[in-house]
């Protein structure tokens, strides 16, 4: 029997694992990886004492603030399940169930597939979904970054660097990433953007070497040797069956990240609060685990 489980080892994951050896709780950290979508950002310039650091150096720097306090960490391990039983919170991954005190919901979200022919095929193949990953085995070719928000501008930004050329997909009529973002992507002869257009197919041979694009009332191929999806994210919160959520299966918190159910806390990009962000994901790690706290010292 734990105090506290903790589901991902994001930045709110991390910080509220921190925060809880801090208070001497017996805790455990059930993820898949460590970092979450912090350690797939490119260069990061607001996170507050770094003026610059790239996502995997700070991911890097909040693993090495987790084990310097030794908390016991399960990587490689999925939760399908959580529930609760009077006083325990239980908890089941694909290899056995766990019992808590409480448990904190951190579990972030993934990217969003684009859902045209081809993509499966092509995965991993020329198709990608994380440019900070697999960007460096795109060098000097001619690759597409979809979508035209923060990330798919963090993407063409890291490409600039890489590719050849990076044309940038866009299904709106402009870009509605970060000003700063966007002047540096307009601004930059590597890029063509391409508004008011979507992608509806992804072909190749045996790997990736153009996409179809759908613009106006007309289409045409461009030929790349690489795409990179970034058209949003999907909370991980299949497994969370009992606990109360918007529309977008992002988890409802309070303002002391409570959950629908007593003892259960939910912080980070898995949430519906506002605004994406390293930080804000960060601190609302360390409040879920400070709501988590006030919840365990008054329990009988």
């Amino acid at each position: 029997m734990y105090d506290l489980i903790i589901i991902g080892a994001g930045p709110a994951g991390i910080t509220a694992a921190v925060y809880a050896a801090r208070k001497k709780m017996s805790t455990l950290v059930l993820t898949l990886d460590i970092g979450g979508q912090a350690a797939w950002s490119g260069d990061i310039e607001n996170y507050t004492g770094y003026q610059f650091i790239t996502g995997p150096e700070l991911a890097a720097k909040f693993e090495e603030h987790m084990k310097k306090y030794e908390v016991e960490v399960h990587e490689g391990e999925e939760v399908i399940g959580i529930g609760k039983k009077e006083n325990t919170v239980l908890i089941t991954t694909r290899k056995k169930t766990y019992e808590a005190k409480c448990a904190i919901i951190a579990s972030g979200k993934r990217s969003r597939q684009l859902g045209v022919p081809g993509e499966k095929e092509f995965k991993n193949r020329g198709l990608t979904y994380c440019a900070t990953c697999d960007g460096p085995l795109f060098a000097g070719k001619d690759v597409a970054v979809i979508g035209g928000g923060n990330s798919a501008l963090d993407a063409t930004l890291q490409l600039i660097n890489i590719a050849k050329h990076v044309h940038v997909i866009n299904i709106t009529d402009k870009l509605t990433g970060d000003p700063v973002m966007q002047e540096k992507v307009n601004d930059s002869d590597k890029v063509s953007v391409h508004n008011n257009a979507k992608v509806i197919s992804v072909l190749g041979d045996k790997v990736v070497n153009a996409i179809t694009i759908e613009q106006g009332k007309g289409q045409k191929s461009i030929a790349v040797q690489g795409v990179f999806a970034e058209i949003g994210l999907i909370p991980n919160s299949e497994f969370a069956k009992t606990i109360e959520k918007n529309e977008l299966g992002e988890i409802k918190v309070d303002i002391y990240n409570r959950t629908n159910i007593p003892g259960i806390f939910a912080a980070g990009d898995v949430t519906f609060v506002p605004e994406k962000q390293i930080i804000i994901a960060a601190g609302e790690g360390s409040k879920a685990l400070l709501g988590a706290f006030r919840y365990l010292s008054k329990l009988k």
